[in-house]
């Protein structure tokens, strides 16, 4: 018997062959190709097309980080993927793959294939902004966050939601790198050594630190929804069909735009768990501020500031989806509008403290980000300096400001001035 504890390009036909719920979605008795892509730290991912041009993709889990095989890492994290990405596909199918099968003794999930898209953040890097990709997952994590809320969802289930997203591996994983770490000497850090007076002024900064343990705390006590967990731009395929208008130019259209309509997917939800809605918008938003360093630290000044125009679009699609799905909540009776008001306040101000956090460990911390360690020695030194800047300054003053592009719009000026000074 064939053995698909570790599947490989070798053993995926017969893996297939194995899977009654995938019979429908390729044929398995006349594969054409198989391509292993697995470019992150934790799975393998094989892309397969059979004869005809039918396609899946199948992703495993593996027990150790794909790196660092004497780091252990548990399997069962394929199983909380398959529980986020079933509630995510029942609550937005448009901004997610589609989900096909999961196999619980070897998991391994099957998945659409999204070959035809291009991972948002290496758009990013090659200087194609693709905005629109903002709206779009605004209004995915404002679907997702109130369906499997106990405003959409009935309050039984949501515990049972809970029980079964429950996540404590990966979850300690980010509790750690993002929220521990940067801030105490660890194997896991390292930066330029033109940055370690900057990190240093970082961890002396008593009123940064507490945010970061506050934050900490949110993220390891807020049942708020079924996150996705790891929303950066390195888990987003972007698709645009064409430029119609001088934005959707800019936005990464073109006569290298990829064939079909355009598309917004997120992927990779296996650190997904029942916690602060923010944390999502947060990811998404720190990344925005890496790009953002990297075109100020190129001189694309202009692109710079139409990539930190995006977390306020973020949180303007975000609202307006969240708003437009209140009037459905389940219990109206002591959810009044103040309650709503309330509410998107503390999701904003959730989101910018996540996004300092995120943003500061890309930088100090374990498993950084392309945005700034494809740059040259001198100009990534510049960049990280910038994004410390410009996320210990959101840390510290998004209680006084309520408006995303106002708070947008001071990381950029932080962005510039580190530039201008270096």
């Amino acid at each position: 018997m064939t053995d698909f504890s570790q599947l490989s390009t070798d053993t995926v036909a017969a893996y297939l062959l194995s899977r009654p719920a995938l019979a429908e979605r390729i044929d398995a008795s006349r594969i054409a190709a198989v391509r292993e892509v697995g470019d992150g730290n934790l799975n393998l991912v094989f892309v397969i097309t059979d004869a005809d041009g039918a396609s899946v993709v199948l992703k495993q889990s593996l027990p150790h980080v794909r790196t660092d095989p004497s780091w252990p890492m548990t399997r069962e994290r394929s199983a909380r993927e398959a529980t986020v990405l079933g509630a995510h596909v029942e609550a937005d199918p448009e901004h997610v793959p589609a989900f096909f099968d999961f196999d619980a003794r070897h998991y391994v999930l099957a998945i659409e294939n999204l070959s035809d898209h291009r991972v948002w953040r290496n758009e990013l890097n090659e200087g194609r902004v693709h905005a629109y990709a903002a709206d779009e997952l605004g209004r995915y994590v404002a679907r997702t966050a109130f369906a499997t809320s106990p405003l959409g969802l009935d309050p039984l289930e949501h515990k049972r939601l809970a029980a079964r997203a429950v996540n404590p591996e990966l979850a300690q994983i980010t509790e750690d790198l993002v929220f521990t770490e940067p801030y105490v000497e660890h194997e896991h850090n390292a930066v330029l050594p033109g940055n370690e007076a900057d990190v240093a002024a970082l961890r002396a900064d008593r009123a940064l630190v507490r945010e970061m343990g506050l934050a900490k705390l949110r993220f390891m006590t807020t049942a708020q929804s079924l996150i996705h967990g790891d929303l950066h731009t390195g888990s987003v395929f972007v698709r645009n069909a064409g430029a119609d208008t001088a934005t959707d130019a800019r936005d990464g259209a073109g006569t290298d735009a990829p064939a079909g309509g355009r598309s917004v997917r997120a992927f990779d939800s296996e650190f997904g768990f029942v916690g602060p809605t923010g944390f999502d918008l947060g990811a998404l938003w720190a990344n925005l501020i890496l790009a953002a360093a990297r075109a100020t630290v190129l001189g694309e000044h202009e692109r710079a500031e139409l990539v930190l125009s995006l977390p306020g679009r973020l949180w303007a699609a975000f609202e307006a989806e969240y708003r437009g799905l209140w009037p459905t909540r389940l219990d109206p009776r002591v959810w009044g509008d103040e309650v709503l008001e309330h509410l998107l306040a503390g999701i904003r101000d959730d989101a910018a403290v996540f996004a300092a956090a995120k943003a500061i460990r890309r930088i100090v911390g374990f498993a950084k980000a392309s945005d700034i360690e494809t740059l040259e020695p001198a100009r990534r030194e510049l960049a990280a300096r910038g994004v410390l800047h410009a996320a210990r300054n959101l840390a510290l003053t998004r209680h006084g400001i309520d408006s995303v592009e106002a708070l947008a719009a001071e990381s950029l000026a932080a962005l510039r001035s580190v530039a201008r000074a270096g």
